[in-house]
């Protein structure tokens, strides 16, 4: 395990679906010697797509993690998934990540999740690369692709390469550091590269893409700008020592190219990792709540700091049971040393540490700060726990995960199945935050609930397969949800003699919508606006919490309630008789009065449509959106006689979707979708769902 935090180069490869990111990934660790024969996507046999529902659809699912070395550097890579309904998997990476590699497809250019993935990076404020690959492909369009990164996602973005030739006649890589051509040997899948001089052809195109690189370099470096005025020399380390600064402060975005397939221009990208990305300790310190004091603190990545971690992902695996993925931020640890869980106050021992490889798993004796390892035996770990020593009490930013937006009804084949079924089912929630199991309180339904109907087909898949459990499912509906539309006040008391002992508690809540504002950042905000003197501080805890599980089971279709404050504004207590379980079910009588008697509103989830299609059936495509109560908000015209329809659709009108296009367009439209947003439904809508779920 390395001491040296500065050789660690923690990074995700992430893009749109079949832009070639588990490719890359399977070249990159071939040519870093890691495995000794590259397995592909197409063949099914390729190793960062280790789940039988990866090889069969050829599609990332699960982020992958492994481990390579490259120029005396450890990169950690996390290949993601390019598929919209599992974009958690995105989220919860990039929080951990120091740097990304966005792959761009050089005939699709910027595609809706490449869009998506790109602004989640912005967020986290991850530095990047872009690599735009499959320049072999017909129709490639380096220049096309390098004009729509500008155009849509930055302007701060140049290519540091530019390919010689395309489609069929790619042949090499010119670097614009070195101004020298790069050559991939094709009889040893590309393991021997060589430089040669660039072809008279490209030398004035080569210059020109310099000049321009240079240019805009300056404007992060006085050094270099001062030999540029001064019309001095600028060498290849200058350049490259500029690039990694504006790099890492994401000021500049590098561009590289190649073709993974084709085993070109991947060591270029492997050397561009480890010059240009940074390491733990060249990233701003992450911040942490000091549990204590309750103020910011940072956690800068030092060996002999208190140990600190983030679990970011669980994963229930056959032999070992429970895995836990952890970023380490701080200090170190050995094998069968304890932790402490900051988030449920829990002791654990640490049994194993691991080293991922895909679902190949490498035991290691220590962790130190910049790692991303496994861990197993820690009972009572979730996602987004906070691990630290014993006495550090500070609490890392948990994860955000998106809504889900679709449910299905679900029940065990047999009454033999049924134990299984529900411990898988909680085993699968524990893995996916995305993945929800609930139950119906009207008509005693199993719900599962997720990010689309390939989520949920996948959940059920492994039911089968996986966990040799059998179940019935029922058809995908709309995971709704409610809100209110005006300021309400509920009060609830619960005063009465149980078993001799006197039970008071008498609270006051009042309820009300959030701003748009408020909403985009809180879905549920709870305040506190008494003193110590109408309710003692010791039954607060207990308030809040019950008035917060109150607001799961709304009045008009037991859906949740967001978009709502609610406010603990008066009560009473007994020094005697008042104790936490007559607060909880005296605040749970309030909120439900108040939410009874408020002006209710059912939610539907709005999911973002993106749709390329020819020309010829762009006008048949935007009339069947408005059809379904869509909103046109963009148009662009794309190479190819192709325009790209972007839109706001409810989820409630998509399905079957895929068919209904396919009609459409003669099979040659596209689209991807995601969650976007949750609206309040129009009062027509609202009626026919309330007719339907109640049934009248």
């Amino acid at each position: 395990m390395p001491q040296d935090i500065s050789i660690i180069r923690n990074i995700g490869i992430m893009a749109h679906i079949d832009a070639g990111k588990t490719t890359t990934t399977e070249r990159i660790l071939f040519y870093s010697g890691i495995i000794h024969k590259m397995g592909e996507v197409h063949d099914g046999n390729a190793v960062m797509d280790w789940m039988i529902q990866e090889k069969e659809r050829g599609i990332t699912i699960t982020s992958a993690v492994t481990t390579c070395l490259w120029n005396e550097k450890k990169i950690n890579i996390i290949d993601t998934p390019g598929h919209v309904d599992f974009t958690a998997e995105v989220e919860r990476s990039l929080r951990i990540l120091d740097g990304v590699i966005a792959i761009f497809c050089a005939v699709g250019g910027v595609e809706p999740q490449t869009e998506t993935v790109w602004f989640q990076a912005d967020k986290y404020k991850v530095p990047r690369i872009a690599f735009i690959n499959k320049l072999d492909r017909s129709g490639a369009d380096f220049d096309s692709v390098v004009d729509k990164i500008h155009d849509r996602l930055t302007k701060n973005a140049l290519p540091v390469q530019i390919p010689i030739g395309l489609e069929d006649n790619f042949e090499a890589i010119i670097d614009l550091l070195s101004m020298k051509a790069y050559y991939f040997d094709k009889d040893d899948q590309g393991i021997n590269y060589y430089s040669k001089q660039i072809p008279n052809s490209y030398l004035e195109i080569a210059q020109t893409s310099r000049d321009a690189l240079i240019e805009h370099l300056a404007e992060y470096d006085d050094e270099v700008m001062m030999k540029y005025l001064d019309g001095m020399k600028i060498t290849e380390q200058d350049l490259s020592k500029v690039i990694r600064k504006a790099t890492i402060s994401k000021q500049f975005v590098p561009i590289l190219c190649g073709s993974s397939l084709k085993n070109k221009g991947v060591q270029l990208l492997l050397n561009a990792i480890t010059n240009y990305l940074p390491s733990p300790l060249e990233v701003p310190a992450v911040s942490a709540l000091n549990k204590k004091s309750k103020e910011t603190v940072e956690i800068h990545p030092e060996i002999n700091a208190p140990f600190s971690a983030l679990v970011f992902k669980v994963q229930i695996d056959k032999y070992l049971g429970k895995i836990f993925y952890i970023r380490v931020y701080s200090g170190s640890l050995k094998k069968g040393e304890s932790v402490f869980n900051q988030t449920n106050g829990k002791r654990e021992r640490i049994a194993r540490m691991l080293q991922i490889h895909s679902n190949k798993k490498k035991d290691v004796w220590e962790l130190v700060a910049g790692d991303i390892v496994a861990i197993a035996g820690p009972k009572f770990v979730k996602t987004g726990d906070t691990l630290t020593s014993q006495n550090f009490n500070i609490q890392l930013a948990d994860i955000n995960f998106p809504d889900s937006v679709i449910s299905q009804a679900i029940e065990p084949k047999t009454k033999a199945d049924e134990k299984a079924l529900m411990e898988t089912l909680h085993k699968l929630e524990e893995e996916d935050p995305t993945f929800k199991v609930s139950q119906n309180k009207e008509t005693g339904q199993t719900l599962i609930s997720g990010m689309g109907e390939l989520h949920l087909e996948i959940i059920i898949d492994r039911l089968r397969r996986e966990f040799n459990v059998k179940a019935n499912v029922g058809k995908p509906q709309v995971a709704y949800k409610e809100t209110i539309g005006n300021e309400i006040i509920g009060e609830g008391e619960f005063i009465r003699e149980l078993n001799g002992k006197g039970q008071f508690a008498v609270v006051k809540m009042k309820l009300s919508p959030l701003t748009k504002e408020d909403i985009s950042e809180n879905k549920l905000i709870y305040q506190n606006s008494i003193t110590d003197e109408i309710i003692h501080k010791q039954y607060w805890d207990c308030i809040e919490s019950a008035a917060l599980n109150a607001c799961l089971d709304g009045p008009l279709i037991n859906s949740p309630v967001e978009g709502i404050k609610v406010e603990l504004i008066d009560g009473k207590y007994h020094e005697v008789d008042s104790n936490e379980t007559a607060f909880s079910i005296a605040t749970s009588l309030a909120v439900n009065n108040a939410l009874r008697k408020a002006k209710g509103h059912i939610m539907e989830p709005v999911m973002l449509v993106n749709v390329i299609t020819p020309e010829d059936f762009v006008g048949d495509i935007i009339g069947d959106i408005n059809s379904k109560r869509g909103k046109i908000e963009k148009i662009y015209t794309k190479e190819n006689s192709k325009q790209e329809i972007i839109s706001e659709i409810p989820m409630s009108e998509l399905f079957g979707y895929s068919t209904r296009l396919r009609s459409l367009s003669q099979g040659r439209a596209i689209y991807t979708m995601e969650y976007l947003k949750y609206e309040k439904v129009p009062a027509n809508i609202q009626e026919k769902i309330l007719k339907r779920i109640r049934g009248y």
